[in-house]
């Protein structure tokens, strides 16, 4: 059979239908094999009741045994019922009802257990073993079976080609979500840059047009200056001044608490005051609460800062969050882990959130969490993270 990747619908499909078919077949033929006995002639009861105990034991195999071994007793149990047909048929000289039914049953779902190439030498050979058993009314009998199993295989197949459909439009859809997605974070960064570039360049600009700085040796520091922040250079920067700039005219209302900092490089303070905004959004979205808090303070280590956001909102388990989800990962964990910086979650449901950052120049990417911590974690889109 076709294999198709874990947890596609052509992979449930079909793994459902598999394990459905066994215990149908297993159903199906022990209660034909109870009406065979009922209808077997007296002096073939005997025959009847040990046939009816193989249809019992492969039922069981059909439930319970792999493929192979409920595949083989089938086989078994068929051939059986079909070679007995002259002296359990209630009509003498016609083909045995019971062999018919049984025969058409197990032909029907292997079609939904196992490929042709092994259900069409066996049925082939059950087909034989009951018309040399059947006499001259088995023809009708084995075309009707073809039939029947020609029809149960075309059904399955398209009803697999379906799911595959489904399968491929799900990725196509995948894929545009995640274009969608990769055009907004293009977009967001642009603004972030222009917003950037609006309080360093264009703050510079128009100290020169002012008149407040006129000497070349100043303008050319300033304008170094900008140019490291712009690209996530190593000089200095006022990590307060970016957080404001993300913090004002927000949706939630922001309760800012600001404890002076040691300035840090541009490269480290831009991924904090991204990843910082990122949490804000996010606490936006999905948090519930009124307001949220962000606080700047510095690290216990030498030179370091932290900066938390922190709602009362409702929460969520980071521990039931897959793994697959990007959002908090790869817009805050992985950011501060680049720029050599930590990021953590705290969160638990009904008892809100908390984004730790931090930052310092002894502070190693994967270092420890505190007592209590959550990983750092993120939240399935449309859900808390």
């Amino acid at each position: 059979m076709t294999t198709s990747p874990a947890g596609s619908v052509e992979s449930q499909l079909r793994a459902s239908v598999a394990q459905f078919a066994g215990p149908a077949r297993a159903v199906a033929t022990g209660i034909i094999g109870v009406f065979g006995v009922v209808a077997t002639p007296g002096g073939a009861l005997p025959l009847a009741f040990a046939l009816l105990a193989l249809t019992f034991g492969a039922g069981v195999a059909d439930v319970l045994a792999g493929p192979r071994t409920s595949f083989a007793l089938s086989v078994l149990r068929a051939g059986a019922v079909c070679a007995a047909q002259p002296w359990i048929t209630s009509v003498p000289g016609e083909a045995s009802l019971w062999a018919v039914n049984v025969l058409t049953i197990t032909a029907i779902t292997w079609q939904w257990e196992h490929p042709p190439r092994f259900t069409g030498p066996a049925l082939v050979a059950l087909l034989a073993t009951g018309a040399v058993a059947g006499l001259g009314a088995w023809l009708p009998v084995a075309l009707r079976v073809v039939v029947e199993t020609v029809l149960a295989r075309l059904a399955y197949v398209l009803l697999s080609r379906s799911a595959a459909r489904t399968d491929a439009a799900r990725t196509e859809q995948a894929a545009v979500e995640q274009a969608e997605a990769l055009s907004r974070d293009r977009r967001r960064r642009e603004r972030e840059y222009l917003a950037l570039l609006h309080d360093t360049a264009s703050a510079t600009f128009l100290a020169v047009a002012s008149g407040a700085t006129t000497t070349p040796a100043a303008v050319a520091g300033y304008a170094a200056h900008d140019l490291a922040i712009l690209t996530g250079g190593e000089d200095p920067v006022d990590l307060e001044a970016g957080l404001r700039m993300v913090s004002a005219g927000r949706a939630l209302p922001v309760e800012a608490e600001w404890q002076p900092v040691p300035q840090i490089p541009a490269a480290a303070a831009l991924a904090l005051v991204r990843a910082a905004e990122e949490a804000l959004r996010n606490a936006e979205r999905h948090s519930g609460a009124k307001s949220v808090r962000l606080r700047l303070a510095p690290s216990p280590a030498p030179g370091g800062v932290e900066v938390t956001v922190a709602d009362a909102g409702i929460g969520f388990a980071p521990a039931e969050v897959p793994s697959s989800r990007r959002g908090v990962r790869g817009s805050v964990v992985e950011r501060m882990r680049a720029a050599g910086g930590t990021a953590e979650v705290t969160s638990r449901p009904g008892a809100g959130t908390t984004v730790t950052l931090r930052w310092s120049r002894e502070v190693p990417p994967d270092a420890a969490l505190p007592p209590g911590a959550a990983p750092a974690t993120t939240a399935p889109r449309g859900t808390r993270a």
